[in-house]
C-alpha cells in the first residue's frame, strides 16, 4: 500500500469560472497532479455544468491531465467529443450504462483511459466484472450534483472491498474519490486503498493553493506509512 503514488485532482467546479485559465495555471504550480473536470446534464445529477467547449479551453491552459467525470445521461453519445477535446481520463457511471463493458471499451477506443463511477447507493459488486476492462475506478464519496457536501464515511469499506478485489487480481487499477474530500477525511481514503483524491473547495477555497495541496499529500501519505 505504501508504494502507491498519492494523486491530487483538484475539482474546477469550485474555481472562479470567470478566471478559469489563470485558476487552472495557478493550482498546476501549486503541486497538482491532475485536473478534475464534472459534467453534469441535469437529468442523472440536479445541476449543469460545462461541456467540451469547456474542457477544450481547460486542456489549452495546462499540461496536466484532464480527468473528466461524465455525470450524465447516455454518455456513449458524447466520450468521442470529450475525448478529442482533450481527456485524458473519461469516467462513465455504472448507473447509466446498460451496456457498460461496451461503453468502457468506447472510452479505450479513443485513447484515453477507462474509469468507472459508482454513486453511493451502488454496491461495489456493480463493477466486479469490469475491473480487468478499466484504468481506474472512481466512487463517490458524495451524492454527485453539488459541491462542498459532507464525506459519507460508509463509503470506506466500498474502497477497502474494491482495493481487495484489485490487488487480488493482480490488476494496475486506481480508485479515484470525489467528494467532502479534505485534510480530515483524505487519511482515512488513503488508509482504505484509495490513490487519487478530488478535491474541490479544500484547494479553490484556499488562501494558498500550494499549501493546500501540500497538506492534502502529507495527510494522505501519514495515514498510509503508519
Amino acid at each position: 500500500m505504501s508504494e502507491r503514488r498519492t494523486l491530487i485532482a483538484p475539482s474546477i467546479l469550485a474555481c472562479d469560472f470567470a478566471r478559469l485559465g489563470d485558476e487552472i495555471h495557478a493550482v498546476e504550480n501549486a503541486g497538482a497532479d491532475c485536473i478534475h473536470v464534472d459534467v453534469m446534464d441535469g437529468h442523472f445529477v440536479p445541476n449543469i455544468t460545462i461541456g467540451p467547449l469547456v474542457v477544450a479551453a481547460a486542456q489549452s491552459a495546462t499540461k496536466l491531465p484532464l480527468d473528466v467525470h461524465l455525470m450524465i445521461e447516455s454518455p456513449e453519445r458524447y466520450i468521442d467529443a470529450f475525448a478529442k477535446a482533450g481527456a485524458s481520463t473519461v469516467s462513465v457511471h455504472v448507473e447509466t450504462c446498460p451496456h457498460l463493458h461496451r461503453t468502457l471499451a468506447q472510452v479505450r477506443e479513443t485513447g484515453a483511459r477507462a474509469s468507472v463511477a459508482l454513486n453511493p447507493a451502488t454496491p461495489p459488486a456493480a463493477v466486479r466484472e469490469v475491473l480487468g476492462e478499466v484504468d481506474q475506478v472512481l466512487v463517490m464519496t458524495v451524492n454527485p450534483g453539488f459541491g462542498g457536501q459532507k464525506f459519507i464515511t460508509s463509503m470506506l469499506a466500498k474502497i477497502e472491498t474494491l482495493r481487495e478485489w484489485i490487488d487480488a487480481d493482480g490488476l494496475e487499477v486506481a480508485i479515484e474519490v470525489d467528494g467532502g474530500i479534505g485534510p480530515e477525511t483524505i487519511g482515512r481514503a488513503a488508509n482504505a486503498g484509495a490513490s487519487v483524491f478530488v478535491a474541490g473547495t479544500a484547494v479553490f477555497g484556499a488562501d494558498d493553493y500550494a499549501a493546500a495541496i501540500l497538506e492534502l499529500r502529507r495527510a494522505a501519505t501519514t495515514s498510509i506509512e503508519s
